[in-house]
């Protein structure tokens, strides 16, 4: 009966490896919000917000996006000196980020219009660096096939993080233990992945100045056409919450923080693990077959989705106070708004990665514009903040849908 029960076909068995680790490395920071929106406040995680979007698109572009071309040579002696390529570049930007820092922090601070930023700020090279690397180590254990370990890294990051948390939340020191959580735990998962790279003696031989400048030129659309996407994409999420400290004030930065975290956790849950096999296996499949491997994959999620983000729409701002405290109803209010606009996300997401393989980068970058222009635009014009985030949601749901619906126009012209 429990054979039965396993998946049979290797995409499903990837999927539930990495969901499995996913699954412990997400449900631990769902269990803890409870007792940490408890033992820190609104303001706490507004500070901690604001630090995790500059370290998130910084680190989104530390390694000129090379990262993506990892999967796609037949060798793995040019993947790697793809890995060693990445590995340059992000170590190269981190220290211009450090010396950006230690010349400029005043005026940084005075730009973000928060002083609690100003220490923090000198952390951010660190996390840059281990972001980059942790993005460039994670493409070659896909490629390796390592989903194991890449399930464990998760859940090593997802401990660390919490244990620093809490324990830090206890002795009350503010949002000082959010950050350090979000820096330590950075380390650890880097490295679990790390001990993966350097098992590889054989390949690691293979690198070469040669061959990383050759494949520097090979994948240049790489940073000339996805490094500006990711780095609009990351814009405009996570400097979506560096407007709002500034425009609003912190502690809106907070309520909004948590609600999008407690969406987007579950989902990852499932979404990032589907997205990893999900590229992989669409990196080796025949374009004809694109079609048919993501509409499968937009029913699938839609089941998945739709019914969550219905019950967290009617009924998301009386669980955030039985969950989370009085003191966090904005923050259900903000998840109701946000719902459906997150389902879609869910769906689209993975989905982009079609482009990388088709070498349409372009096309994305213009949706990723016109993605981070409209919140831009419209935080600036109106000045109630629940407002604008209910024409905001409506207009990102109209983009997405076209965006999908492009997607499938170009994957059934591919078929042909």
């Amino acid at each position: 009966m429990i054979n039965k029960l396993k998946p049979k076909s290797e995409f499903a068995k990837n999927v539930l490896t990495l969901m499995t680790g996913t699954t412990i490395a997400q449900a631990i920071p769902i269990a803890i919000s409870p007792i940490l929106t408890r033992l820190y406040t609104p303001e706490d995680f507004g500070i901690f917000a604001l630090f995790v979007s500059i370290t998130s698109i910084l680190g989104s572009i530390a390694s000129g996006s090379y990262e993506y071309a990892i999967m796609l040579p037949k060798k793995d002696e040019d993947a790697i000196n793809i890995v060693a390529l990445g590995i340059i570049i992000t170590t190269i930007f981190s220290f211009i980020i450090f010396l950006v820092v230690l010349f400029f922090n005043n005026k940084i601070v005075k730009l973000l219009n928060n002083k609690e930023i100003s220490l923090w700020l000198y952390f951010i090279p660190l996390a840059v660096l281990l972001t980059g690397f942790y993005n460039v180590l994670n493409y070659w254990n896909n490629r390796k096939k390592y989903y194991k370990d890449l399930a464990k890294a998760t859940v090593i990051k997802s401990i660390a993080n919490t244990i620093t948390q809490l324990s830090l939340g206890f002795i009350k020191v503010g949002a000082s233990g959010l950050i350090s959580g979000q820096v330590i735990s950075q380390m650890f998962a880097n490295g679990k992945l790390f001990k993966n790279l350097i098992k590889e003696k054989t390949i690691l031989k293979k690198i070469n100045k040669n061959s990383i400048l050759f494949l520097f030129k090979r994948y240049i659309k790489f940073p000339k056409y996805s490094l500006p996407n990711v780095l609009i994409d990351s814009f405009r999420e996570q400097g979506f919450n560096i407007l709002i400290s500034s425009v609003y004030n912190i502690t809106t930065l907070g309520q909004y923080y948590l609600a999008q975290r407690m969406l987007k956790l579950p989902m990852s849950i499932i979404g990032s693990s589907i997205s990893q096999v999900f590229l992989q296996k669409m990196s080796v499949v025949d374009k004809r077959e694109l079609f048919n491997l993501s509409w499968n994959f937009v029913k699938k999620a839609l089941i998945i989705s739709l019914p969550i983000f219905t019950v967290v729409y009617f009924f998301a701002g009386d669980l955030f106070i039985i969950i989370f405290g009085e003191k966090w109803k904005t923050a259900g209010d903000i998840a109701s708004i946000l719902s459906f606009w997150i389902c879609l996300t869910f769906v689209s997401s993975p989905l982009s990665n079609i482009f990388i393989i088709l070498e349409k980068q372009h096309i994305v970058l213009i949706y990723a514009i016109i993605y981070a222009i409209v919140p831009i635009v419209l935080i600036f014009l109106m000045q109630d903040f629940i407002q604008m985030l209910k024409l905001l949601s409506f207009s990102m749901i109209v983009i997405l849908v076209v965006f999908i619906g492009h997607i499938f126009y170009i994957l059934q012209r591919e078929r042909l």
